[in-house]
């Protein structure tokens, strides 16, 4: 199978990652923080030093401020519905904002008479500071916006949004769920109140695994959830410690253990590596995708910085039949739809059709390209003469 859907879920994952799952569960499959005896403790143990390699690689002010959750998604809307927002109170967000930063949105507009605001990119795709400035008032409460676009692979200018939110009041939440472990990111340099992402892409560890980032910033986040955090047991309201307060029930122990192992494979391999040779990839298909008559390809060229997330389609294929049949046929899995980002497709004005989406990782290979580049081939003349 060459995978190609990276931008979903990392795949292979690094050999540490399921040997640390797997110690886990044998050795010390205790409840971490749950218990003063040995076995609960090394759990907690291994959980503190995943929670203090996110917080040291992304620039976070104090470790315990690193939650832990299911997924991005759930990490999201922890973010979102935390916050006390009033009626009036007005939200910018971007055009390429995945369902897990949208459907929170939309919620706490019509629950809470929220003003979302919606930019759209300038011609060529990107988003400018001048944007972000003149739409940015003292009604904004948060500004919410992805680093990367899941369909198109546009990088969008955090460190530049963060200079302009410096100073105003109004909280900057990132979803770095396609840079996480690929671009580097700078909580503090960059102004960032909370940045949500997976463990089960960029970080290359297992899926189950979600995080959220609160800076000292952020004084007040009422936690969706309540109920055990292992301490505390004898007061009724749910206790306003870091990180318990925000960590109800028993943790994904295997899972952060697995993810730490793959924290340290995005760090010896090199941030800057994994994104270069992403970059690279996407490139190259691009240049290759471009040699085939009537293809429409969208987000930043060949030459442009970018994700390793590549979209296109071939008029009169359909985007769904494409998939199956590189799946069915050929061994190769990518994506095809809407990819949870509607208005994306709304933008570029793919809604009806959706897109088909290679994306690559770490792994990925010019060669595996080649063979899907054939596949495309074959599939356009056996469809189309």
């Amino acid at each position: 199978m060459i995978y190609f859907d990276q931008a979903a879920s990392s795949f292979p994952k690094p050999e540490g990652v399921a040997k640390a799952m797997a110690e886990a569960v044998c050795n010390y499959g205790a409840n971490p923080g749950r218990g003063g005896h040995a076995l609960s403790r090394q759990a907690a143990a291994v959980i503190e030093k995943t929670r203090k390699q996110l917080a040291d690689m992304f620039h976070a002010d104090r470790h315990e401020r690193v939650l832990f959750s299911q997924n991005a998604t759930t990490a999201l809307n922890q973010a979102i519905q935390g916050l006390e927002f009033s009626d009036g109170d007005e939200v910018i967000t971007t055009s390429y904002e995945h369902n897990s930063v949208r459907r929170p949105l939309e919620r706490i507009a019509e629950e809470k008479g929220v003003k979302i605001i919606y930019l759209t990119g300038e011609e060529d795709g990107r988003f400018s500071t001048e944007q972000l400035a003149s739409v940015l008032t003292n009604k904004t409460k948060l500004v919410a916006v992805t680093h990367g676009s899941n369909l198109t692979g546009t990088i969008l200018p955090i460190e530049k949004w963060g200079d302009v939110l410096k100073g105003h009041p109004a909280f900057f939440l990132v979803d770095a769920s396609q840079t996480a472990g690929v671009l580097p990111i700078n909580m503090k340099k960059s102004h960032i109140d909370m940045l949500a992402f997976p463990g089960h892409k960029g970080l290359m560890g297992p899926q189950g695994t979600g995080v959220l980032i609160v800076q000292s910033s952020v004084t007040s986040l009422r936690p969706l959830i309540t109920g055990g955090t292992g301490s505390h047991s004898e007061e009724v309201k749910q206790p306003e410690e870091w990180p318990a307060g925000w960590e109800s029930g028993t943790l994904n122990t295997p899972g952060i253990a697995g993810l730490s192992k793959g924290i340290d494979e995005v760090l010896e391999k090199g941030i800057k590596m994994i994104y270069e040779h992403e970059r690279k990839l996407a490139a190259y298909c691009i240049g290759k995708l471009e040699g085939i008559n009537e293809t429409e390809l969208f987000g930043p060229g060949k030459d442009e910085e970018r994700l390793g997330v590549v979209a296109f389609r071939i008029p009169g294929i359909d985007v769904h039949e494409m998939a199956m049949i590189l799946d069915e046929h050929y061994g190769i899995a990518v994506r095809a739809g809407l990819h949870c980002s509607p208005l994306a497709h709304e933008y570029c004005r793919t809604g009806e059709t959706g897109l088909v989406r290679v994306s690559f990782g770490l792994y990925n290979t010019e060669d595996e390209i080649d063979i899907f580049i054939n596949a495309v081939r074959e599939i356009k003349e056996g469809l189309l003469g």
